[in-house]
């Protein structure tokens, strides 16, 4: 297996594991409000996380910041909760103008946060590479086809709740941010660093 195949291999796995489904659970509560017409907003919204992602495991890769696990561990759900709370508030329920472009920026800034949970171990891998700008490309390239895989199955799974089962969008919202809140709630507990 090449080197881009292990970080690709790598990145996938690690958006894509079920033991680590704080991810899986953020991209989920982030899509939550949006329907299957508004594929392309959702496709912007999980790369502005993959970017955010991405640069926080630039920057820890090359020291530049350094923080504390249990802090991380402790906002990554913080994101959860936060994604849940404005989707059922109709904060982030706009999907065009002023409010989308609020959720692109929330999407990379949570972004940043998600990618210090993964950042010691990856740095530890690259510090092996002579070069991290290729496996750190295709370790990012591997998380983004793990969330739009993750992406699909949630609108897979609304289609089928909304158009067969007939359940009204808000309810659905509802439904995925109160389940999404709630876990995020008790990893916080679980979490608390102070």
């Amino acid at each position: 297996m090449s080197s881009f195949e292990l970080y690709l291999k790598l990145g996938f796995t690690h958006i894509s594991d079920i033991k680590a489904y704080d991810h899986i659970l953020f991209i989920v509560a982030l899509c939550a409000i949006y329907r299957l017409r508004q594929w392309r907003d959702v496709l912007i919204l999980v790369t502005a996380f993959t970017i955010g992602h991405s640069l926080t495991l630039a920057l820890a890769t090359f020291h530049v910041i350094l923080i504390k696990t249990e802090i991380v561990e402790f906002l990554i759900p913080l994101t959860i909760l936060i994604t849940a709370l404005l989707n059922v508030s109709g904060k982030a329920g706009e999907a065009y103008g002023r409010k989308m472009r609020f959720n692109y920026g929330l999407a990379l800034f949570f972004g940043l946060i998600h990618g210090m949970g993964f950042s010691n171990y990856l740095r530890a891998l690259l510090g092996k590479e002579e070069s991290i700008v290729g496996p750190l490309f295709a370790f990012n390239l591997g998380l983004e086809l793990g969330q739009i895989m993750i992406v699909c199955l949630t609108f897979v799974a609304a289609f089928i709740v909304l158009n067969i089962f007939q359940v009204k969008q808000r309810d659905w919202n509802i439904f995925v941010s109160g389940a999404a809140a709630g876990i995020a709630l008790t990893l916080m507990i679980n979490t608390w660093p102070w």
